[in-house]
């Protein structure tokens, strides 16, 4: 399914992945690892990569966050990858969880 988003798609999916990440206020070298997995996964142009790496140093922001503007097509595959991430530290928060059911609830 990561093959049919375009590139829009594919930064907006990774906006997501980078703030949970970020859900406990650091990042740790398996989130890293995930993402730049991920990344080579999404073939992303060095821009996008760019932008990644930006969102791996500082969070995406709030506004650019929009649960509703995940597409209906590609709503399993984002809670997915967003699970993927919350786990590959082998350490989920509770605060993960609450943000995971939040975005959960918001795209159902």
């Amino acid at each position: 399914m990561l093959e049919t988003m375009n590139s829009h798609e594919r930064l907006k999916l990774m906006r997501f992945v980078c703030s949970f990440a970020w859900a406990d206020l650091e990042i740790s070298d398996a989130e890293r690892a995930f993402v730049h997995k991920l990344v080579g996964r999404l073939d992303l142009t060095r821009h996008e990569q760019a932008q990644v790496a930006g969102w791996m140093t500082m969070p995406p922001r709030a506004e650019e966050l929009d649960p509703y503007d995940i597409p209906t097509q590609h709503r399993t595959v984002f809670l997915s990858t967003v699970r993927a991430m919350m786990a590959s530290d082998g350490q989920v928060t509770e605060g993960e969880v609450e943000t995971y059911k939040i975005l959960e609830q918001l795209v159902q």
